[in-house]
């Protein structure tokens, strides 16, 4: 098995829809700046609230990847 480095950055999505669609958009905004995307993990969920009900979800991930 070969050794790596890795890089970590940390970065924050948002959707009105779900969790899930700001931590794809999110990882595919990251994915257009950087090559070899590994691992992924969630530091924060939150989200906005508006009139009684939820308007936005927000994360904020730690992305790793892989130095060439």
């Amino acid at each position: 098995m070969s050794e790596h480095s890795y890089q970590i950055i940390e970065i924050a999505g948002s959707s009105t829809s779900s969790y899930d669609d700001a931590i794809r958009g999110a990882i595919a905004d990251a994915a257009k700046q950087h090559e070899h995307l590994n691992w992924w993990e969630v530091k924060e969920m939150r989200g906005h609230i508006q009139d009684g009900a939820i308007a936005h979800y927000q994360v904020v991930l730690k992305v790793g990847f892989r130095m060439a």
